[in-house]
């Protein structure tokens, strides 16, 4: 399979947990390569997911927003979600769904500032 990323990824060998239907649904899987842009998710078997899911990673405490980009038996490849659905103004109430995503991608982005942001505090007290 040709690698057609622009940025490459870094091998891994992550902990992960994808969630769908409504965080209903979970998979364990395993993180074989990482980026900011995306990642090769490893089933331990064959897994039917859907186009959209959460990746949590425990060791980062970080989830993000990805969507499946390919499949082939007992891995996935996904990309995480830029800020594509952003609402612009006048949006329907009735939009529930696209409303739902984007808050869910802001809290996933949020949660991985804080995290930068904790490290970066024990770093310096660390240093103290």
């Amino acid at each position: 399979m040709q690698d057609r990323r622009a940025i490459s990824r870094q091998r891994s060998f992550l902990q992960g947990r994808i969630f769908f239907s409504n965080r209903r649904t979970s998979v364990d899987c395993l993180i074989r390569d990482f980026s900011e842009h995306g990642a090769r998710l490893k089933f331990s078997n064959t897994t039917v997911t859907p186009d959209m899911v959460e990746l949590f990673i425990p060791a980062k405490e970080e989830s993000y927003r990805a969507k499946v980009i390919w499949r082939n038996a007992d891995e996935i490849g996904v990309g995480f979600d830029g800020d594509e659905t952003s609402l612009a103004p006048g949006t329907p109430s009735a939009d529930w769904s696209a409303r739902i995503h984007k808050l869910e991608h802001d809290v996933a982005s949020l949660t991985r500032k804080l995290n930068e942001l904790q490290t970066a505090v024990r770093k310096i007290q660390g240093a103290d």
